[in-house]
């Protein structure tokens, strides 16, 4: 198999197992319906040492009392239909689908604006990792699609 052909399917891995994450977190989330969630971020935090009114820690209680206030159904919808994109392009990619790539360009792609005015603003080598992951993601599978169109 061809290193590039070897790299698509590390790339449908990858896909698949972000949609198995989503799964759980999904399932996580539905575990936690009848909790406080906003109390239970607290003591995690204050578990860790972290204050709750800075950094990354303040967007955490922020990102959990949306999630709180989000109906359970869109929860589901959301979730479930995320994991569907994903486990739809990790098979596109598998089965060496040329719409599986387009999908894995475009689905990166939608990311790279949100990604890059992150690491303008608040610049760390996290940041700068995550984009280029993506933009290697992105790499890959332009290099198939243009030896696909050459072949």
């Amino acid at each position: 198999m061809p290193a590039l052909r070897r790299a698509v399917r590390s790339v449908a891995v990858f896909e698949a197992l972000k949609g198995l994450l989503a799964i759980c977190a999904m399932l996580g989330l539905l575990s936690l319906l009848h909790h406080d969630l906003h109390h239970l971020a607290v003591e995690w935090m204050d578990h860790l040492g972290l204050s709750p009114h800075h950094g990354v820690a303040a967007w955490v209680l922020q990102a959990v009392d949306r999630i709180n206030a989000t109906p359970v159904r869109t929860l589901e919808l959301v979730g479930s239909a995320y994991t569907a994109a994903r486990w739809l392009e990790a098979w596109g990619l598998w089965q060496d689908k040329a719409w599986g790539e387009w999908l894995g360009v475009l689905s990166c792609g939608l990311y790279l604006p949100l990604e890059l005015m992150h690491l303008l603003h608040s610049p760390s080598w996290q940041a700068g990792l995550v984009l280029l992951v993506n933009l290697g993601l992105i790499a890959v599978l332009a290099l198939r699609l243009r030896q696909r169109r050459r072949a």
